[in-house]
């Protein structure tokens, strides 16, 4: 099975869920559903958060992981708090450019990423 997209490929806004089915019985519910707040976040940062959890909330841990500097970690940390709806760890919410032009340079984010971070 394909992983469930949470944003649209062509805008990029949040996608709903509008019909579950059961693979047993074949009962099908359909509605519109929330993905719920960790539906908000893209598939890297998905993929940060299980890491985290693997290392038990671990930050160095993560960094190890993923061969990065412990301030990009926890960079991304930062940001997944902030997708989540969670403000700011500190008074200002906005990343700083320099740290995302760093990251693309390294290739530790997308164009895409980049641009959706720049704009916030």
């Amino acid at each position: 099975m394909n992983p469930l997209l949470t944003t649209c490929p062509v805008c990029g806004e949040a996608l709903h869920v509008t019909r579950l089915e059961c693979d047993a019985c074949h009962t099908a519910i359909e509605g519109r559903f929330t993905l719920g707040r960790l539906g908000r976040l893209s598939r890297e940062q998905l993929e940060f958060v299980e890491l985290l959890l693997k290392n038990r909330g671990n930050i160095n841990g993560v960094a190890g992981d993923l061969k990065v500097a412990y301030n990009t970690a926890r960079n991304r940390l930062d940001e997944i708090v902030a997708a989540l709806g969670y403000g700011p760890p500190a008074a200002d919410a906005r990343p700083d450019r320099r740290t995302i032009l760093d990251r693309l340079a390294a290739k530790e984010i997308s164009v895409e990423e980049a641009l959706r971070l720049l704009k916030s």
